[in-house]
């Protein structure tokens, strides 16, 4: 199973007030493993950087201004989440602006049924709604946010995978022992079975004897050195 932890920045909370896309992160897991698989986009948004958004992740108009367009990372981007589960924390937001930049240049939308936001993950582990943000989940499962000095797509992706995994049980959260996960009607039945009774090693009186005669043929043997 393939999934796609992805995180965006923007210049703004509303992609219909004209506010865009400047950074994609994005971390590679499969079968809930991280690969060493990473992708980070920044974008030129083609507008002003609100101090607002700046005072958030740092991206200046300056540090942008010679980035690609989206539209020129666009199918780079779609190749690397084809076919996987996307997980994002307070996922509507950043597929909003996704999708926006997506009808922009004539893409079709990510579907909402392949996308997993661990904000309901988490509301479904009974966890607090003053506990949801990303920095909270992260001091809950004791993951390092020393780094996290503003936010980025490409740092938030990857604690977000980090508490993905925390969320669904840890790393491998299928993993049972054979033991703990034969079928009972089995396990009786292995139960029950008769133990062979263990074959005697011994050799016959007849098979010593030939035995014997057998290494007597042998020239300079040596066990006999």
């Amino acid at each position: 199973m393939r999934e796609i932890v992805f995180d965006t920045e923007t210049t703004g909370l509303d992609p219909n007030a004209g506010h865009r896309v400047v950074e994609i992160g994005c971390v590679e897991l499969i079968n809930h493993m991280p690969t060493g698989e990473t992708r980070q986009w920044y974008l030129n948004p083609q507008r002003d950087m609100p101090e607002e958004a700046f005072n958030v992740h740092g991206l200046s108009e300056d540090f942008l201004a010679d980035k690609p367009l989206f539209s020129v990372v666009v199918e780079e981007f779609l190749a690397f989440v084809d076919g996987a589960t996307l997980i994002a924390h307070n996922a509507n937001f950043d597929l909003r602006f996704l999708n926006a930049e997506l009808a922009a240049v004539d893409r079709p939308n990510l579907p909402k049924d392949k996308v997993l936001d661990t904000i309901a993950l988490a509301r479904g582990k009974n966890i607090g709604a003053g506990q949801l943000s990303l920095n909270a989940l992260c001091r809950r499962f004791d993951i390092d946010l020393s780094v996290r000095a503003k936010h980025g797509a490409l740092l938030d992706a990857e604690l977000l995978a980090e508490v993905y995994l925390e969320l669904i049980g840890g790393r491998q959260p299928g993993l049972v022992l054979a033991a703990e996960s034969k079928d009972p009607k089995t396990a009786a039945q292995d139960a029950e079975r008769q133990t062979r009774p263990p074959r005697s090693h011994a050799p016959t009186v007849e098979e010593a004897a030939a035995h014997q005669a057998f290494i007597e043929k042998i020239d300079d043997p040596i066990w006999k050195k």
